[in-house]
């Protein structure tokens, strides 16, 4: 992966088989601005469509990320990440556990983690995961219990140098706070996936 901060933008999930071909078309434009502005990960999340439909879209994402800095991840299904030519998987708390996709997949195949306490992400790192979602840090829809910048602070500081990714309401107005309080990158869903947004974030990173 690319140095820090790391930036993960996670599809917005609104894919399904009735406007597949309409969505996927403005997800790989995406895709494009994404990677040509250097954005660290992207994360194939699209729980409505059939893994058919999911691995023809990770397939073409994979040909616009290959041979640039951005890594292409598939969400839970490590066999259509392999199979899609994608750089790795994200793991829920109902996927297959970390060490077994470590055993089974490629050595240099990238796993990501989600994690929702301390306890999780430490599992997560012992287990071979390259690095782990914490969230949600700021409010955000259908989150309720939030863990804030202090939980953050503390789980960065418990397994540093291991990349953290703080993930849930973060925006333009916060997202140097969570970098400021030890997170490697951070992830997002609304405020990521939109073309402009992430031109200026990465020019502001840049700086």
């Amino acid at each position: 992966m690319k140095d820090f901060p790391l930036i993960y933008l996670i599809t917005d999930g609104e894919m399904t088989a009735q406007n597949f071909s309409k969505k996927k078309s403005q997800t790989l434009e995406l895709i494009k601005i994404a990677a040509s502005n250097d954005i660290s990960l992207i994360q194939i999340r699209e729980k409505k469509i059939s893994a058919r439909f999911v691995f023809e879209l990770a397939s073409e994402a994979a040909e616009i990320t290959r041979n640039t800095g951005t890594k292409l991840l598939v969400n839970d299904r490590a066999d259509i990440a392999l199979a899609a030519n994608a750089d790795g998987v994200h793991l829920t708390a109902r996927s297959l556990s970390a060490d077994t996709i470590r055993r089974a997949f490629p050595k240099n195949f990238i796993i990501g983690s989600s994690a929702h306490t301390i306890e999780e992400a430490e599992n997560a790192k012992k287990q071979g995961a390259d690095f782990v979602t914490f969230s949600p840090i700021f409010s955000t829809p259908n989150k309720n219990k939030l863990q804030g910048i202090e939980n953050l602070c503390e789980v960065c500081e418990k397994l540093k140098p291991f990349p953290v990714i703080a993930l849930g309401g973060i925006d333009e107005t916060n997202y140097k706070s969570v970098l400021e309080n030890g997170a490697s990158g951070f992830a997002a869903i609304r405020f990521l996936n939109n073309a402009e947004n992430l031109k200026k974030l990465a020019a502001d990173l840049r700086g």
